[in-house]
């Protein structure tokens, strides 16, 4: 289902960007065991999955340092999140992939997306990933799930000094892509993807099937999509024309 909030001027976008976990992947399970490892791996107990699942969207620092401040009295020493976080990293290296998939239609819909150039006055569309998870794990992710070939680039939460909602990062996969703001839609399932889209001044769509869907809520995107085939009904320019007009 679609619900648009703002019409998005299909004819005209060029650049469209996804958020990674939540939006082309559910990562949580791999997420959440490997928080808990890294919990056990302290002397802390285990956090449910659910509640581990809402810290994830701004970095894996800041995952780490959510899960390791609950139940602890005092703020989280430097010296032990650098460790905790490091700990982390290497056993989601390790396991990013024992649960992990891609969210159903979503490779189709990638698909029906790039072929979208091919229809007659229809813009030449490019495609790209920007996410706050490390890079390294992110492409390789999207490397084993069959992802990467879509994309003109896949950015991390390292690939820039900021990570989102600042817009470096969606300004520089503009700039590779010769898109204006306007010609631009970031997707993704969170609060943070859509103020990165409005940081930047892009279009955005949120994705109300991702992990953090409770944040659009209060900061609501141009359109809300109920799953990854609807990316297709709010941006190929012919679907987009039977969309009811905007509520």
């Amino acid at each position: 289902m679609v619900r648009v909030l703002r019409p998005i001027p299909t004819e005209s976008i060029k650049l469209l960007v996804f958020d990674l976990d939540g939006t082309l992947i559910d990562s949580a399970q791999d997420l959440c065991n490997s928080v808990n490892a890294t919990l056990r791996h302290f002397g802390r107990d285990p956090l449910p999955d659910a509640r581990i699942a809402s810290f994830i969207g701004n970095g894996a620092m800041m995952l780490v340092q959510r899960a390791l401040s609950i139940g602890g009295s005092q703020p989280v020493p430097e010296e032990m999140l650098a460790t905790a976080y490091q700990f982390f990293l290497d056993y989601y290296r390790e396991h990013k992939l024992d649960f992990t998939y891609t969210y159903d239609g979503v490779l189709e819909a990638l698909a029906a997306l790039r072929s979208v150039h091919d229809m007659p006055n229809a813009p030449t569309r490019i495609m790209a990933v920007l996410t706050n998870k490390p890079v390294r794990p992110a492409q390789a992710i999207c490397e084993a799930l069959g992802l990467a070939p879509f994309f003109l680039n896949i950015y991390g939460g390292n690939s820039f000094p900021t990570k989102k909602p600042n817009p470096e990062g969606l300004f520089a996969l503009m700039q590779e892509a010769s898109t204006l703001p306007e010609e631009t839609v970031m997707i993704g399932d969170s609060q943070v993807d859509v103020e990165t889209a409005r940081n930047a001044g892009t279009w955005a769509v949120g994705c109300t099937f991702g992990l953090s869907p409770e944040g659009l809520t209060e900061f609501p995107p141009d359109v809300f999509v109920d799953s990854p085939a609807d990316w297709t009904t709010v941006l190929n320019p012919n679907h987009a024309r039977n969309i009811p007009n905007p509520i």
